[in-house]
């Protein structure tokens, strides 16, 4: 039950810009997430967008010249490991410069925050329920033997 959370200033992207970058985003989560590629992953999968008016946005207690961005990935603990985090925020970063049309280098990669939320097992929603990580793994199909569910007890 990934969820990306996307927030930019007004205006930066167009809405088709920013519609492709939110389907990527959501496949670069499902990806390091390992989930499989059917309906039922995709649709746990959800995407938000909220633009920020210009001024509601500072750094360092002024506006900045050039946008922010923040994407929040919240997962299930335990879904993505230590490697898998690291190319999650990499990717994720290349996706939002690939948007905006910008080069990846130090100073565009400073303006893209990318923050894994993880949330402890049972203390996810969903349908009136809390929602376990087996639970999950269960419902998208995923592979019991995997790594990273290794430990859940999946029958």
């Amino acid at each position: 039950m990934p969820m990306i959370d996307l927030t930019l200033p007004e205006g930066t992207l167009s809405a088709e810009s920013k519609a492709q970058l939110l389907a990527r985003l959501t496949h670069i989560l499902l990806k390091w997430e390992e989930a499989p590629d059917t309906p039922q992953a995709k649709s746990l999968a959800w995407a938000y967008v909220q633009e920020v008016k210009a001024g509601d946005m500072m750094v360092g207690g002024t506006i900045p010249e050039t946008p922010r961005y923040r994407v929040m990935a919240t997962v299930p603990q335990g879904s993505l490991n230590d490697e898998s985090k690291k190319g999650l925020v990499e990717e994720v970063t290349r996706a939002v410069l690939d948007a905006e049309g910008a080069n990846w280098n130090a100073e565009n990669r400073l303006r893209i925050w990318c923050i894994v939320q993880e949330v402890p097992d049972g203390n996810w929603g969903g349908g009136g329920k809390i929602v376990r990580l087996r639970d999950i793994a269960r419902f998208v199909g995923a592979n019991p033997k995997s790594t990273r569910y290794r430990e859940l007890p999946i029958s």
